[in-house]
């Protein structure tokens, strides 16, 4: 029996479904590889020097390790990039949730000033004078020209294969009790009761996919940054961020949307405390933007020791490590 607050609909752990295609962008083979090649491609920016995978690293578990990421030029960036690992089962993507497809995804960092600082029309113009990538999406799409629109459903189909569902604990899922040591076992007895977890940790994906508030959008300070807030401009959105899953999440750190936290045991003692709720400033009396902590965080009083399960349980998350190599690209040359 898992503990959640009243109110909370939580689905139980699972193994992950298969990937869903959209109904216009089906699956085909030809388009993820397309895709993968794009994905991998630093054309796709301004500048000719930034891929997806600049952030999206496979052997840094689809994520870049950084605190923050890298934008254009070198430009430091306000959050921690977030796997792409399993984001295909996803539909509020990005930490402010403000994109809810992968295709709108991939033309929102096209073109956000910061990150790859394109124009879509632009970069689709400068692809399509790539005589490789021309042959390919007239075969992939039947058009004689690349589009934005070819570009980010090329590239969404790619990350839409990037899944896990090999990690220990699907294992265990499929009928290995062997699979989880047994700190494992008593750290997911926690997360599924004590620690409360699946307030909003839960269903296959170890995410309920929605915004909270948690006490961590640094309100008053240099680096303040008020998530959702931004894109939905509603004073109830302020500081509230997605949550993230958890699938191989031992492999992505450092944690949280501004990567604060460097490990795992730093971030459930900081939700074992409850969290920090935000406080007003004196130079910002009565603003309607102060932050309000979620009423699903508590204070859990877990032990070191049951700290130390719940941890092991999180590694039981990890997928094993499979080498990928990146594509092989069309041939760079001269373009005006």
């Amino acid at each position: 029996m898992m503990i959640v607050d009243e109110g909370v609909d939580a689905v139980e752990l699972g193994l992950l479904p298969d990937v869903e295609f959209p109904e216009d962008n089906p699956y085909t083979k030809e388009k993820a590889e397309l895709g993968r090649q794009l994905f991998y491609d630093p054309r796709l920016s301004a500048s000719g020097e930034m891929a997806c995978a600049s952030c999206h690293d496979p052997d840094l578990g689809w994520a870049d390790g950084r605190t923050v990421s890298f934008g254009r030029q070198r430009l430091e960036l306000q959050r921690n990039a977030p796997s792409a690992m399993n984001s295909g089962h996803m539909d509020v993507l990005f930490w402010d949730g403000r994109a809810d497809s992968l295709e709108d995804l991939t033309l929102k960092v096209i073109e956000n000033a910061n990150e790859m600082h394109g124009v879509g029309d632009e970069v689709a113009r400068f692809i399509n004078d790539i005589p490789e990538y021309r042959e390919k999406v007239q075969e992939v799409f039947g058009q004689d020209e690349v589009t934005i629109d070819a570009i980010t459903k090329a590239v969404a189909t790619f990350v839409r294969t990037i899944n896990g569902g090999r990690s220990n604990f699907d294992r265990f899922l499929k009928g290995r009790p062997d699979a989880l040591s047994d700190a494992a076992l008593r750290g997911l007895h926690l997360f599924r009761t004590k620690a409360m977890c699946m307030n909003c940790h839960h269903g296959p994906l170890l995410s309920d996919n929605k915004l909270h508030t948690t006490g961590l959008s640094l309100y008053g300070t240099p680096r303040e940054d008020l998530g959702a807030y931004h894109v939905t401009l509603d004073p109830q959105d302020s500081g509230k961020f997605k949550t993230p899953p958890l699938r191989h999440i031992s492999r992505t750190g450092p944690y949280m949307h501004h990567g604060l936290f460097e490990s795992l045991m730093v971030t459930v003692r900081a939700y074992n405390g409850g969290m920090i709720e935000p406080r007003a400033k004196k130079n910002r009396p009565n603003d309607p933007l102060l932050p309000k902590n979620s009423p699903l965080l508590h204070e859990l009083n877990l032990t070191d020791s049951e700290l130390n399960d719940l941890v092991a349980f999180l590694e039981s998350l990890e997928e094993p490590h499979r080498r990928v190599l990146p594509p092989e690209l069309p041939p760079f040359r001269d373009q005006e």
